[in-house]
């Protein structure tokens, strides 16, 4: 594991549901931004099943979200949110959705990409990485390597585009740690903005999120961080 510094000018976090990129890589996002660089969220689903009450209407739900998701990207400072308006568990890694992908990597032309490890499947025994959380990774890491930045995959999306790093969280396989330690405010704000997600009391959820960047910090001496699986993708 090492302590890792990035600073790109333009990044792009992609991710399947409106609460992930905070959760996962909110002190990034926020860090990045408050270094002057263009962040890019791209949110897959709009949310629309994040209920466990079955009397409760997807349309509700998927607007009551996508409102949380602009509160929360405002907090991180995001430059621009690109939601693809998926219904939550219909995501699959196919031509529509990798060339979609491709079109907006090359759009916005990002050196680094920030996303789920989709190899990670099970975590401690008692949770199974949403199908959702996978197939976002599948997708990315086909959309970026190889195809954006060859020109014959998807001509019709742009010119080719190369992106240097691939950041990706949730793995069971961390090799880089980021230090948040100035982005931890604002990553405590976004994971609390997503108000119809917490279930239970904001000082504890934040708590959480405080105990979690702790423990990520502790192997490489920094207050607060996150771990990814880092990918730099040859030219």
């Amino acid at each position: 594991m090492r302590l890792a510094v990035y600073t790109p000018a333009v990044a792009m976090a992609i991710y399947a549901h409106p609460d992930d990129a905070d959760v996962a890589a909110g002190g990034l996002i926020a860090l990045w931004s408050s270094m002057g660089a263009a962040v890019h969220l791209v949110v897959l689903c709009d949310g629309s099943k994040g209920s466990h009450l079955s009397s409760d209407s997807t349309v509700a739900v998927a607007q009551t979200r996508r409102e949380e998701l602009l509160d929360a990207a405002a907090l991180l400072g995001v430059r621009q949110v690109h939601c693809l308006d998926y219904p939550d568990g219909e995501i699959s890694n196919d031509l529509v959705l990798r060339e979609a992908l491709v079109g907006l990597v090359r759009s916005v032309r990002p050196s680094i990409v920030v996303a789920p490890d989709p190899t990670a499947t099970f975590f401690g025994g008692v949770y199974v990485n949403h199908r959702d959380h996978r197939e976002t990774g599948w997708a990315v890491l086909d959309a970026v390597a190889p195809a954006a930045a060859m020109p014959l995959y998807f001509p019709s999306q742009g010119l080719a585009h190369r992106v240097e790093t691939l950041l990706l969280s949730g793995t069971h396989e961390p090799d880089v740690t980021v230090n948040i330690e100035s982005g931890i405010h604002a990553k405590v704000a976004a994971v609390l903005a997503h108000r119809s997600q917490m279930g239970g009391d904001a000082d504890a959820i934040a708590e959480v999120v405080r105990s979690r960047a702790a423990q990520a910090g502790r192997p490489v001496g920094v207050s607060f961080a996150e771990a990814f699986r880092s990918v730099e993708l040859d030219a």
